[in-house]
């Protein structure tokens, strides 16, 4: 089992980020800077297949795992990023227990899924092939994405479902499906997302969830989430500079008046 799948289905506090800019030195700058794993957005970023796969090769440089937010639930995007050499999967739009089946199934070779053998990367471009078989089950980190009205509905269901490392909250998406938008739905999405916690932990499953800021980390935390992205590369570029400005011009100012 590798070290990464240990910690998150060992509950291990982990904390990561989206990797969005498609480019090596993005995912090697944010490998150096303190957090505990990386999680390439093939969903809502525009990147290659070659490149995540380059991706994934600067984030084995610096020794930090990489898992890729797959497009959708297709199995030939799945074995794709495995085949990459990614340490694990997150599979968005999980609503039923049928398509967390099936994202098993993506993930996993022959007897537990049904994942195709290829000689790419993560199996020595062919020189590796057995010994990669052997291997990639229990290394493989299996995540679903739960962020719809449906997801809630069916969570006793899809927290069930055999396969499963971890259940993933996306918080935007669950609140436009539920209708609990802004502040004045914080209330409802609270309420929704502490169900999701308390399902996956009740069926032993590692919960996670989106986070845009610091800040609700320790409130997850406090009821059983464990598995953390904060923001991503992008947000977090917006924000240091944003607040790098902010600061220059007040320093500006401030130079003005002397």
């Amino acid at each position: 089992m590798s070290e990464f799948r240990q910690k998150c289905i060992g509950k291990k506090s982990l904390i990561g980020s989206f990797a969005a800019i498609p480019h090596a030195v993005a995912v090697e700058v944010m490998a150096q800077s303190g957090l505990d794993f990386l999680c390439i957005d093939w969903e809502h970023a525009q990147m290659s297949r070659g490149m995540i796969e380059n991706m994934v090769r600067a984030a084995d440089l610096h020794q930090v795992p990489a898992m890729v937010r797959v497009p959708g639930h297709q199995p030939e995007a799945i074995a794709a990023v495995l085949d990459s050499g990614a340490q694990g999967v997150l599979v968005p739009r999980i609503s039923t227990a049928a398509q967390a089946e099936a994202a098993v199934k993506a993930c996993r070779y022959p007897p537990q899924g049904e994942r195709g053998v290829g000689p790419g990367r993560a199996a020595g471009y062919g020189y590796r092939i057995p010994e990669y078989i052997a291997e990639a089950n229990a290394r493989t980190v299996v995540a679903v994405q739960v962020e719809t009205a449906e997801g809630l509905a069916n969570i006793e269901a899809i927290a069930a479902v055999e396969g499963v490392d971890v259940i993933f909250v996306g918080p935007g998406d669950l609140s436009v499906s539920i209708d609990a938008i802004g502040a004045q739905g914080a209330d409802k999405l609270n309420a929704a997302i502490r169900t999701i916690i308390g399902v996956t932990i009740a069926h032993g499953r590692t919960a996670g969830i989106f986070c845009a800021s610091p800040q609700p980390v320790g409130q997850w935390a406090a009821i059983g989430a464990s598995f953390f992205i904060l923001a991503s590369d992008t947000m977090f570029l917006g924000a240091g500079a944003a607040a790098n400005y902010a600061a220059a011009r007040a320093e500006l100012a401030r130079g003005e008046r002397l």
